[in-house]
């Protein structure tokens, strides 16, 4: 282990840290329940000995799929710990989508929660043939169809002295994949991003002091912890600074407010959406938010009035804004805590300490001037190893010169401060959820009467975006929305499924026949008006 006044460079090391700096203090606190650091050690210590006792390997994988509770954070540190790699499930994946997943990552063990959004577990995944899961472990409940209770799981560690959980620890190295978590392009095909110890914890270490992250911050946990923002923006990020994490299973208003009073929240960060909701809500008034001192958004268009309304409104004395993406450990850009509302509302800030990003055109490859636009790259630590078993994905990514294309449409100014306008990848952000329109579009494609599909964003609040499609029937074919709609309900998670849906007789293409997408945003924005 590194000694204790060296940088880490594991998670392990981290958790060592937090232990030696803030080892009685509270790390979690779940309703009347709470954690300290040494606490949520010793708990994490107990998943690595019962994954030991089940053979897991570093490298293997290991799957959580479930909301945001403290044992989600229990068994990712316990399984990073030992060298395994986390792949966190969103919630609100169907059987079929999360089976996806599972099977391609080969997950030998997956946490899960009995009652997920699309339904119960193990029951959403009976009929998938998944051959190197070989456990599934219940966070909650009782023991259930060949899945084991979270205490059952326990007790198979221990037998397992602690040594042998120290010396895989002591294995690890910075370069060591930490987690998996899973992107789309424009195929629609999930992508295993790949991060390691030593990039996580660089990321999170400069982005927690750049917003001004404290070891006396109370922060509420909303954002979920299978998303970046959620998990290495969060609760990770508790660990590196020493504050206090208060998850939040699902976002309700009353609830948010009540805990921001009761617990007196300090940090609370999200999509602009849930800060409009809060805002819009009759009771807000009700309640002593006085304690909010810091606030961190993006994934989405933030106005001037947002941020304003947050400083004067719900008491915020810090408000920033950010841009990252998955292959990017979830951060490329930040404004600063000194940046005035404009800058805050209409740019994404400037690159984080030792990330280079420039603007280019992405037709002639060559950079723009300031104030042109172009497609964002990114170079630095931040940028992932590749994606899991696709090397030419990855090669597509990444330039030789080690230039991640985001594949994001953006204009800098001279300052360095980003203006995201337009994405190459067609895709949308509904809720602070990034969502591809071709994977929407295969789904609607399949349905029998369906000729042709293109799905495309549009605003509409407070969801930010969501989605409209427009199909061509087959000949003969009587469909209607209610029919499409009905189709994506059992085959898409509900933040994929589109809002809208228009018949017409024909998309608009290209020569080479492509659908010319910027022609159905006009015939969206006629049709909306």
């Amino acid at each position: 282990m590194p000694a204790a006044n060296a940088a880490p460079q594991t998670l392990p090391a981290v958790v060592n840290r937090a232990v030696q700096c803030w080892g009685d203090r509270i790390a979690v606190e779940a309703g009347d329940q709470q954690w300290t650091f040494l606490e949520l050690q010793q708990e994490a210590h107990r998943v690595s000995r019962s994954l030991l006792a089940m053979g897991v390997r570093k490298g293997d994988r290991v799957a959580i799929w479930c909301p945001n509770i403290p044992e989600w954070i229990f068994a990712a540190v316990g399984l990073q710990t030992i060298g395994a790699v986390l792949v966190p499930l969103p919630n609100r994946l169907h059987g079929a989508e999360a089976a996806d997943i599972l099977q391609r990552a080969g997950v030998r063990v997956l946490f899960a929660y009995p009652m997920l959004e699309q339904g119960t577990l193990p029951a959403m995944l009976f009929d998938y043939d998944l051959p190197a899961l070989e456990a599934m472990v219940l966070l909650r409940g009782s023991a259930d169809d060949g899945a084991v209770s979270w205490d059952e799981f326990l007790e198979r560690g221990a037998a397992i002295p602690q040594s042998e959980v120290e010396a895989r620890a002591g294995s690890l190295s910075g370069g060591d994949v930490m987690d998996m978590l899973f992107t789309s392009g424009t195929t629609g095909r999930p992508k295993g991003v790949l991060c390691t110890h030593s990039q996580n914890i660089r990321v999170f270490e400069t982005w927690a002091d750049t917003v001004g992250l404290r070891a006396d911050d109370v922060y509420l946990g909303v954002n979920p912890f299978f998303h970046s923002f959620g998990y290495k923006a969060g609760w990770f990020a508790g660990l590196l600074t020493g504050c206090k994490m208060v998850p939040v299973s699902a976002f309700d208003r009353d609830l948010v407010l009540k805990l921001i009073q009761d617990k007196r929240i300090t940090m609370w960060p999200g999509a602009p959406s849930l800060y409009e909701m809060i805002l819009a809500h009759p009771a807000r008034r009700d309640y002593d938010l006085s304690s909010l001192r810091l606030g961190v958004t993006g994934a989405a268009p933030v106005s001037v009035a947002l941020v304003e309304a947050m400083k004067r409104e719900l008491g915020f004395d810090t408000v920033v804004t950010a841009y990252g993406l998955t292959e990017c450990c979830g951060v490329v850009s930040i404004c600063r805590p000194e940046d005035d509302a404009q800058t805050i509302a209409t740019t994404s800030g400037r690159a984080i300490e030792g990330v280079e990003v420039k603007i280019v055109d992405p037709h002639s490859l060559q950079g723009v001037a300031a104030g042109v636009e172009g497609e964002i790259w990114v170079r630095g630590y931040n940028v992932m190893s590749g994606y899991f078993e696709m090397p030419e994905a990855t090669r597509e990514a990444i330039t030789a010169e080690g230039w991640l294309r985001t594949g994001d449409i953006g204009v800098m100014d001279e300052r360095g401060y980003i203006r995201i306008t337009d994405r190459l990848k067609d895709m949308y952000i509904m809720n602070g959820e990034n969502v591809y329109p071709a994977e929407v579009e295969k789904a609607i494609y399949a349905l029998d009467g369906v000729a042709q599909v293109a799905v495309i964003g549009v605003p509409r609040q407070p969801q930010g975006e969501v989605g409209m499609a427009f199909v061509v029937r087959a000949p003969g074919a009587n469909l209607d929305q209610e029919a499409v709609l009905a189709w994506c309900e059992g085959r898409l998670a509900r933040y994929k499924r589109p809002y809208f849906v228009r018949f017409v007789d024909a998309l608009p293409l290209n020569a080479t026949g492509k659908v010319v997408k910027p022609e159905l945003k006009k015939l969206a924005a006629e049709l909306l008006a």
